[in-house]
């Protein structure tokens, strides 16, 4: 019986991890770090909500066996691109940089395609050199996703979302840009609890996440 650590767990793919990892029988417990309460509410999850600029105030309670990061926000949601580096970059890394520091041994985190801290673009960038600085961590294994764009209900309206979606479905059906193709949010999250099952660690773009047993 383990014991699941998750940050970004009101978003798109953390709602589907917690509630998938709620039901699974090898998790005794899923911790939950949050800015603010949210709604959910069971016998196995235990909320922490915190201030993630003040590491030191709870980074002694990341203890656990799996620490799953699924944080991220976007441009219009931060309004600058320092905010959105602090939650999709420092805020994690802190995260991460906690937990190994607590012994925890498996981390997990959704990146995005194309990730690369060479990129000229910032999203690409920033997920890269995140990539970059939790793979220096001592963690006995790191597993990092790069699906393509997130699809599914979000709590949140995204208008620009749901016409890029749109867009890209559009492209797939003709053949193009499929390494990009959209990926169902609780898909994600099914195969972030199936990959930390893996005793090597490893970088799993969309086409080799839908190989994996």
């Amino acid at each position: 019986m383990k014991k699941a650590i998750v940050i970004g767990s009101t978003g798109l793919v953390g709602t589907a991890l917690v509630s998938q990892l709620l039901e699974n029988d090898n998790y005794s417990e899923v911790i939950s770090f949050v800015r603010r309460k949210s709604d959910s509410a069971h016998p196995k999850l235990t909320e922490h909500i915190v201030d993630f600029d003040k590491p030191d105030l709870w980074k002694n309670l990341v203890k656990g066996d799996v620490l799953f990061s699924a944080m991220g926000t976007t441009i219009k949601a931060a309004k600058t691109k320092d905010n959105q580096y602090k939650v999709d970059y420092t805020y994690q890394f802190e995260t991460a940089k906690a937990a190994c520091e607590n012994g925890v041994p498996v981390y997990v985190l959704v990146s995005s395609a194309d990730a690369s801290s060479s990129s000229l673009n910032f999203y690409t960038n920033m997920k890269g050199k995140l990539e970059d600085s939790v793979k220096l961590l001592p963690f006995k294994t790191i597993q990092i996703l790069q699906p393509g764009q997130l699809d599914g209900n979000r709590k949140e309206h995204r208008t620009g979302e749901k016409m890029a979606l749109k867009m890209m479905h559009f492209f797939n059906k003709m053949g193009f840009l499929m390494k990009y193709r959209p990926i169902q949010g609780s898909e994600v999250a099914r195969f972030m609890i199936m990959i930390a099952e893996k005793p090597v660690s490893g970088v799993y773009k969309l086409d080799e996440l839908f190989k994996i047993k």
